[in-house]
């Protein structure tokens, strides 16, 4: 009985052995990891042009705040030609993709900031600028992969009437609305400081 009791866990600690140290290990193959797509800085004249175009477009926001068409159109003229400007060529050492997709994203700006120069009613205009704001944010900031000053993605819930919102951006945090603005027929200013801030559009350096 002892012999077969020996016999037993001699059998137990070779079969241990085998299992735990000799027998050969099924490694499964690890998936290489993919690597992050590393940001790429622009330019210091990139970024420059990306700033004076916002530039542009916060006076004619500030245009519409006080309802002046005139500095408005001035002002998108000014947005349309630094459109022309923004040395898109240079996002090619990123992707080739990205640079076409920016200059579709241009083409389709500029269309919509020509627009707003054929209007004449201020209302029409403000419905080209909310477009225009939606098309630089999402849109553009993200293509061009913005590294400019942190601004702010504002909205106004009655923009245009009750439930009829409208975005736009700013360079402060402060709601001064650009839609009911300080001259507004049946508000007059008392709807100035109407909306909130959504969203920071922070760069991505």
């Amino acid at each position: 009985m002892k012999k077969f009791v020996a016999f037993a866990l001699l059998l137990i600690a070779a079969f241990s052995i085998y299992w735990f140290i000799l027998r050969p290990k099924n490694n499964p193959v690890q998936e290489e990891k993919q690597q992050a797509i590393a940001v790429k800085k622009h330019s210091d004249g990139f970024n420059n042009s990306i700033d004076r175009l916002m530039n542009a477009y916060f006076s004619v926001k500030d245009a519409f705040v006080e309802s002046d068409t005139v500095k408005a159109k001035e002002n998108t003229l000014l947005f349309i030609s630094l459109l022309d400007s923004i040395p898109v060529a240079e996002l090619d050492k990123d992707s080739l993709m990205i640079a076409e997709t920016a200059k579709l994203t241009i083409v389709d700006l500029k269309a919509n900031a020509l627009s707003l120069l054929q209007q004449t009613d201020i209302t029409e205009m403000r419905q080209d600028f909310r477009t225009l704001s939606d098309m630089l944010y999402p849109s553009f900031f993200k293509v061009i992969n913005y590294e400019g000053p942190t601004l702010f993605l504002q909205n106004c819930p009655m923009a245009f009437g009750t439930d009829k919102d409208a975005n736009w951006i700013s360079n402060s945090n402060e709601v001064i609305n650009p839609y009911l603005g300080k001259k507004h027929p049946e508000f007059n200013a008392t709807m100035l400081n109407c909306g909130e801030v959504k969203d920071s559009i922070v760069n991505s350096k």
